[in-house]
């Protein structure tokens, strides 16, 4: 792109590592300026941003510990996650101008892009661009992995999913019932157990925070106790799921955001339940599944042309309100997968 100009660029930058739950102060929105040309001999692609993706692990990197398998943000750097973009300048053979693409970006309207091994090229046309951070994206990635590869899940077995509603969550009770089992889910409002039963097709819902005690709520779901259990939200909820865990039972550890908003983790106290009843819990990433990728996608395609899969989006409009909501995450504020869409040209 010879003589290209530079454009005002909004950003949204990390201001300081933090400790409790986020709030939109730990962000700062500044307008910076960027140039609409990626250096010669660089790799690099320049892209505008369409989609960003707010995603509860990324309250992880803001906090200052480098032994996870993810660097945390940088005070006073672009805030970075997955997203939906448009390459506007490609010093890369693998990469077009105009070829919309889904991978690590920044949280501003344009991104110089250097790692572009994380990149893919959006080939399917027939699905909304917005998909690729959830159905298509990690979050469904992480639910088809953790399903069928951690979870081994049996025609019949009875399933529970903790965050049902989010953006995995909704996805691993779909997939249970594609294949033959009995799903309850619970989430944080009445509207959410409304939209689990009544629009994704799970057997049964419950609403958490109307329940005192947690162990006889999934007692009264499941009185012959629980085959699998798809772990979002941890801390009470893991502890009342292993009392009412079946032997040789499967936990499939994704996420514990009741955990990410607290400095002092609640302890586990029904960890013997694992000895007992041989439960098999594992923690896992979708990273360590990657040679199914295209398996996944598809087949998750396929499942939502025909209908068998639905999927639910939270969208927020501007760039400006992407802290808000990444805040609300870890609320409950969101229904289904929270995107901030940018741009839709």
């Amino acid at each position: 792109m010879e003589g290209a100009k530079a454009v005002r660029n909004k950003q949204v930058l990390f201001r300081s590592f933090l400790t409790g739950a986020p709030t939109e102060e730990n962000m700062q929105l500044r307008t910076a300026e960027a140039e609409l040309r990626v250096p010669a001999g660089s790799g690099a692609v320049l892209v505008k941003n369409l989609f960003l993706s707010c995603d509860p692990y990324m309250r992880g990197r803001m906090r200052e510990y480098y032994g996870s398998y993810i660097p945390p943000f940088q005070p006073g750097k672009v805030i970075e996650g997955f997203g939906v973009s448009k390459v506007i300048d490609s010093d890369n053979p693998n990469f077009s101008v105009d070829d919309i693409v889904y991978g690590m970006t920044g949280w501003e309207e344009y991104s110089l892009i250097l790692k572009v091994e994380g990149l893919r090229k959006i080939e399917i046309s027939d699905i909304p661009l917005s998909y690729y951070l959830g159905l298509l994206g990690m979050p469904g990635f992480t639910a088809y992995a953790g399903f069928y590869e951690v979870c081994s899940p049996k025609k019949g077995e009875l399933v529970f999913v903790s965050a049902a509603s989010g953006a995995v969550g909704q996805l691993v009770g779909q997939l249970a019932k594609l294949n033959g089992c009995f799903v309850v889910g619970s989430a944080g409002s009445n509207l959410k157990v409304d939209i689990l039963k009544n629009k994704l097709g799970f057997d049964e819902a419950f609403n958490y925070k109307d329940e005192p005690d947690l162990d006889l709520a999934l007692k009264r779901y499941f009185p012959s106790g629980i085959d699998i259990y798809f772990e979002n939200v941890g801390g009470r909820m893991l502890d009342a799921a292993l009392l009412n865990m079946r032997p040789h039972g499967r936990i499939a550890v994704c996420g514990l955001v009741s955990q990410h908003g607290v400095s002092d983790p609640e302890g586990i106290r029904n960890l013997a339940c694992l000895i007992f009843k041989r439960i098999r819990m594992q923690g896992f990433l979708q990273s360590d599944y990657l040679h199914l990728f295209p398996e996944f996608l598809s087949k998750m395609a396929e499942y939502y042309r025909q209908g068998k899969i639905v999927y639910i989006e939270d969208i927020a409009e501007g760039l400006e309100n992407a802290p808000k909501a990444f805040v609300g995450l870890f609320s409950g504020r969101n229904t289904g997968k929270q995107v901030v869409c940018i741009s839709r040209d």
